[in-house]
């Protein structure tokens, strides 16, 4: 008699509180998770441009913004993760399911400090990397999202370092990361990846300044970075020698109409000037559609 009070108590327990909007068993369908990753587009001029991230501020629409740290900073050397590789910064994590406004990276990121930091090609010189204002608002991402009731959603930003890292013109001064990033749901996305045989290359104006341009649409005029028709994004051609031709990939394309131009003035490109007709062009352009979960190839013969 006794254990049948018990359990007839237990169970008007949990009646109770999951009438009044408690927490019961089974309350995990009102949550769900997320993952946000870090990927990189390459820089030409580095070895290594470590970050050093300490945190993610989450904003939902309704509520004030909360901040996940981590236990430990995460120092990420994002020239580590290209052509698809990313490094985790938030991997399942469990939240109120809805609608947020926004997301913050928080990172360690000061003036004349080596919390961040470059090392260049030439001569393995090190610099400290310094985000204006970086360390105390982070770098914010002002795209909505939805986490789904027991969903899961992923995302990756894509840091591209060729029109973030400014050389400040001086040795003795620190460099300055301004990140342009872009955000993409991983169930949304494709890659383009393709080769371009060294014969349309070999001119000695193609040594150094090789590159891939991305543009969103088709059939754009491509232009330089710090034009009015700026590329979404950009990769460096590797050489293959097994197949005489230099290969490049670009993950993390959202689906839809691209253009994908060749150029050899990447070396020349400024990320805040535009550059004139004679200082930058492509030698070609190729319209491209991406797919979810599909490869579209590309090559330049």
């Amino acid at each position: 008699m006794k254990n049948k009070i018990s359990v007839l108590s237990s169970l008007l327990l949990a009646t109770l509180v999951t009438g009044c909007g408690g927490v019961s068993s089974s309350s995990t369908s009102s949550t769900g998770s997320l993952s946000v990753a870090v990927t990189d587009a390459p820089i030409d001029e580095a070895l290594n441009v470590v970050v050093r991230f300490t945190a993610v501020e989450l904003k939902p629409q309704s509520g004030e913004s909360f901040t996940l740290t981590f236990n430990e900073p995460k120092e990420i050397d994002l020239l580590a993760y290209q052509n698809g590789e990313t490094a985790v910064l938030l991997e399942n994590t469990e939240l109120e399911a809805g609608q947020y406004n926004w997301m913050r990276l928080l990172v360690d990121a000061n003036e004349s400090s080596m919390d961040s930091y470059i090392i260049l090609e030439d001569g393995g010189q090190q610099f400290s990397l310094y985000i204006p204002s970086g360390s105390n608002t982070g770098l914010k991402l002002n795209r909505p999202f939805i986490i789904a009731a027991g969903g899961a959603t992923n995302f990756t930003i894509d840091f591209d370092l060729r029109k973030s890292v400014h050389n400040p013109g001086n040795s003795s001064d620190d460099y300055v990361l301004r990140p342009t990033l872009r955000i993409v749901d991983n169930t949304e996305v494709g890659t383009i990846s393709g080769s371009i045989a060294a014969t349309v290359v070999a001119d000695p104006s193609c040594e150094e300044g090789k590159a891939i341009y991305l543009y969103n649409g088709l059939a754009v005029t491509p232009d330089d970075e710090g034009s009015a028709t700026s590329p979404l994004t950009t990769a460096m051609p590797v050489y293959n020698a097994a197949t005489d031709s230099f290969d490049y990939s670009i993950s993390f394309v959202t689906a839809g109409d691209y253009t994908v131009a060749l150029t050899c003035d990447a070396e020349e490109d400024d990320s805040v000037e535009d550059n004139t007709a004679d200082e930058w062009s492509a030698l070609s352009s190729v319209d491209a559609t991406v797919s979810v979960n599909q490869t579209t190839e590309v090559n330049f013969e």
